[in-house]
């Protein structure tokens, strides 16, 4: 592969700015005060956005370059100085560029039935995430369950070893570069879809069966779900176990997403033997949702999907869990998970009732509606009043904010940059 001079130009322009900004001050102040929140110290509300609608953030995030290799790269960069400028909030920018492993997945061997409101199938555009689809069953009998295939995993050491140097002479003497492997979902784009864990069985299954199928079963055909959670843990637990003997498990106690919530910046991980080469699942977070079930009780809760989960987070040294659905009436069973420290309180979760429950037990991660940016008219009056609000229902809970799932800003970006503004000043005053 040959990087032209443009394109190297447009990369080590972008790298130096990055550089800038990571070597600032602010960067370890904020990084402990992260470290602070997720051992849960209380002290303010640690603010983030992600999940930004990016191609409604203009010329700025325009890419230049001209393969896809340097476009990846650029992609990264210009978000990160976008972000940075625009809605910094308290995110954490490193020296470093990452260089993800290259390697193959055969899956779980099901092929997806979507078909959109227009009735089209194969719609996979992730631009458009507005749109609405259903999901034409593909498992519909109990035979139907042997679909389920435990995947083989392989890594691609020569493709991963030229992309590690080609970044080296791009980069080398800018930023770091660090090759990743499989735990940290803010490098995946552009990558490979397998670089993260996002476990959410359940989000496998409502494609697999159907929205109101999934629901159904849950009464009319128990066994049949036990079933196929069986087989789909085990299937996650393979690919984990080939993770850990391949040595593609990495490190995300640092500025990476952790589940849907804040960063996973802590001492508590890796573990004390660690040896410094060889990450195993013990060393990391790991996280957990069943978002389907909103309206399923906690006792269904816990036996169609809790008792599954429980055989994965077991597996990593802290854990994260939830995402869309509201748990405010389901934190005494997730106190059998022995390792948690993160629960999601979405905006459809009554945050008081969680707040009292959760206390300053766990990381309460607040999720702010992302409707408000997508009004009509926007009112950065009546964001303020809400995020309040909701800060003032979780006083004495330690908290992290985060504002995701942001389909579109009406192609206004400067209602995420007042937002973001907006959300540091108020929660400055919940120190």
């Amino acid at each position: 592969m040959t990087i032209s001079r443009k394109d190297r130009t447009i990369l080590r322009e972008l790298a130096a700015e990055v550089a800038n900004i990571a070597a600032l001050p602010i960067q370890q102040e904020k990084a402990d005060m992260w470290r602070r929140l997720n051992r849960l110290e209380h002290g303010k509300p640690m603010v983030w956005i992600n999940e930004i609608p990016w191609h409604e953030m203009g010329s700025e995030v325009q890419l230049r370059t001209s393969t896809e290799f340097c476009r990846t790269q650029e992609r990264w960069l210009r978000h990160t100085l976008y972000q940075w400028k625009h809605m910094r909030c308290d995110m954490i920018v490193e020296p470093k560029v990452f260089c993800p492993f290259v390697f193959h997945d055969t899956g779980f061997g099901i092929k997806t039935q979507m078909i959109n409101a227009e009735g089209d199938t194969g719609f996979s555009d992730m631009i458009v995430v507005t749109g609405s689809s259903r999901f034409e069953p593909v498992i519909k009998r109990e035979e139907d369950v042997e679909k389920i295939q435990m995947p083989d995993v392989g890594i691609d050491q020569k493709t991963t070893e030229r992309n590690y140097e080609l970044l080296v002479d791009i980069f080398g003497d800018i930023l770091s570069v660090e090759k990743r492997g499989v735990g940290n979902i803010d490098i995946v784009e552009g990558w490979n879809s397998h670089l993260y864990f996002w476990f959410a069985p359940w989000d496998d299954l409502v494609q697999w069966l159907g929205v109101e199928e999934s629901l159904t079963c849950l009464a009319t055909r128990p066994k049949f779900v036990h079933q196929l959670m069986e087989r789909l843990v085990a299937a996650w637990l393979h690919r984990l176990e080939q993770y850990e003997e391949l040595g593609i498990l990495t490190l995300n106690n640092g500025p990476h997403r952790i589940g849907s919530g804040g960063f996973g910046f802590t001492n508590e991980l890796p573990q004390a033997d660690f040896d410094g080469k060889d990450v195993r699942a013990i060393d990391m977070w790991g996280c957990s949702t069943a978002q389907i079930f909103a309206g399923v009780s906690p006792q269904m809760h816990e036996e169609f999907a809790l008792q599954y989960e429980r055989r994965w987070l077991e597996r990593f040294g802290l854990t994260y869990y939830g995402c869309c659905e509201p748990l405010h009436k389901k934190i005494y069973i997730l106190e059998s998970i022995p390792n948690l420290r993160k629960i999601s309180i979405s905006p459809w979760a009554d945050s008081e009732e969680a707040a009292a429950s959760i206390g300053d037990k766990y990381v309460l991660s607040l999720k702010p509606s992302p409707a408000v940016l997508a009004a009509e008219n926007w009112n950065l009056e009546a964001a303020r009043a809400e995020l309040y609000k909701q800060l003032e229902r979780t006083k004495g809970c330690v908290v992290e904010v985060t504002m995701k799932d942001v389909s579109t800003s009406r192609n206004d970006p400067r209602r995420l940059w007042e937002w973001a503004d907006m959300a540091t000043e108020v929660a400055e005053k919940f120190v």
